[in-house]
């Protein structure tokens, strides 16, 4: 790649970050039960914050507030994943790229890396392609390796538009009312014993579908 395209480029994901965060600032945010995985991560608990694909956009311009934790966050990728890991690094978020089709190995290291030593994480539970509302393995693995626990989060939206694609992304209106809701952080004991492993997948799958929008 030309130095000119990598600029062109630079100053893109540049112009898409302060473009968010303009449009995100419209919504009137209501924030749920964030204290309490908060102070676990104080005391050195470590915790991944896990969501559906489908309700990210409204959590990028909040999630700034994490970056004196150091989060991680795994993105593919994919053209549209490099876009997005770089509004995340402006976010103030580590970004490990890869997935399960693509670099899924060394981006789970990675990613399994820093929650041992910083504690936080996110991930999309159904990212990047779906199916929706399928809970793939890669939270499970980074929580039972670190012994993390996983916090589910929601994001409730009093108007959006949802686009027509495989997880009915969502847009909150401008000015809508946004709700971004912490559940109850569910421990995970250190593990490799896959039957453990899907058990565990399975109930956070149970436990998450319901908030899944437009199914």
């Amino acid at each position: 790649m030309k130095k000119s395209e990598i600029i062109t480029k630079k100053n893109f994901i540049k112009f898409l970050y302060h473009l968010i965060r303009t449009y995100s600032k419209t919504f009137r945010l209501e924030i749920i039960n964030e204290k309490q995985w908060i102070d676990a991560i104080k005391s050195g608990e470590k915790i991944i914050l896990c969501l559906w694909h489908q309700q990210f956009f409204p959590l990028i311009r909040y999630f700034k507030n994490y970056a004196p934790f150091n989060p991680s966050l795994m993105i593919s990728q994919s053209k549209d994943g490099e876009m997005i890991a770089g509004v995340a690094n402006l976010t103030g978020w580590l970004t490990a790229r890869g997935s399960s089709t693509k670099g899924g190995k060394t981006a789970m290291e990675e990613m399994i890396k820093n929650i041992n030593q910083f504690g936080l994480a996110a991930h999309i539970l159904d990212g990047p392609t779906g199916p929706a509302g399928i809970v793939k393995n890669g939270a499970v693995k980074m929580a039972c390796t670190t012994g993390a626990s996983i916090v589910p989060l929601y994001c409730e939206t009093e108007n959006d538009w949802h686009v027509s694609s495989w997880d009915k992304f969502i847009f909150p209106k401008p000015f809508s009312k946004v709700k971004i809701i912490y559940g109850e952080p569910i421990p995970h004991e250190k593990t490799d014993d896959l039957k453990k492993m899907e058990i565990y997948r399975k109930q956070i799958e149970e436990k998450m579908k319901p908030f899944l929008k437009y199914f």
